[in-house]
């Protein structure tokens, strides 16, 4: 098993690709924390995994009292943290620049580049010498996405996080990566697809998405989950400052 005698954090952790990583992780022999401000969704999730293996821990990823606690808690209930998968985000609203709310820009840019950074500044200190740490961005991330401000700034600001991350654990032999999704079957692509509708319907915009994957579907996040757990084993222990792309092909387009 890849992960056996792991130990994981992973934040968003009752969203889609986080419950699917915890999974995973506990498939190759990790014990995790999952960490969520939805505190009735993070149940959900716990009760479908294996109950030795798992903890949840309620927080909200944009307050620094409620990183800290979520890295002293996790460290308390695992022992040293080997795998921490930097997950939490939210994908705002579409809006051209002239129009794009300054209330929603701020929403997108505390949970998605603060989180980030509060969870690398109070994890890293409790990380085992030689651990992983894997940062979710997308395609986004890569390049620009019209009437999608927030997001995109958000997904390209975590991987100079990523870069900074990567330089200073390297004395200690932490690596840091980033994992660029393209669109992947979860809620936030039918929130997406809904706010997109308008006079069409769904079906037309779900095929325009697919348009845009030369493998033609959405992708599932258990292979987000499975591609994390490599960055996250000893199988990719000199890839570090990195980018990897699961996307179908989009970014050929």
């Amino acid at each position: 098993m890849k992960l056996n005698g792991k130990t994981a954090v992973i934040t968003g952790g009752a969203g889609i690709i986080g419950a699917a990583t915890a999974k995973h992780f506990i498939a190759e022999g990790a014990r995790v924390a999952l960490v969520d401000r939805d505190q009735t969704q993070l149940a959900t999730v716990l009760a479908e995994l294996e109950a030795s293996k798992a903890v949840a821990i309620t927080a909200d990823v944009t307050k620094g009292a409620d990183c800290a606690r979520y890295a002293h808690e996790a460290h308390a209930a695992l022992g040293p943290i080997d795998v921490f998968f930097n997950n939490a985000g939210i994908e705002g609203k579409f809006a051209p620049l002239p129009e794009f709310s300054e209330e929603v820009f701020e929403e997108v840019y505390a949970v998605n580049v603060r989180g980030v950074f509060l969870g690398l500044k109070y994890v890293f200190p409790v990380m085992r010498d030689g651990g992983s740490i894997i940062i979710t961005s997308s395609t986004a991330g890569l390049r620009g996405s019209p009437h999608f401000a927030a997001y995109t700034m958000s997904k390209h600001a975590v991987i100079g996080l990523m870069r900074t991350a990567a330089a200073e654990g390297a004395p200690r032999r932490i690596r840091a990566n980033t994992i660029h999704p393209a669109m992947v079957e979860s809620n936030m692509m039918r929130r997406l697809e809904m706010q997109r509708v308008g006079n069409r319907t769904l079906e037309d915009i779900q095929q325009e998405y697919k348009s845009k994957i030369p493998l033609a579907r959405y992708i599932d996040p258990s292979e987000i989950a499975a591609s994390v757990a490599w960055l996250a084993s000893d199988e990719s222990r000199m890839i570090t400052g990195s980018q990897h792309v699961v996307d179908g092909g989009a970014m050929m387009i």
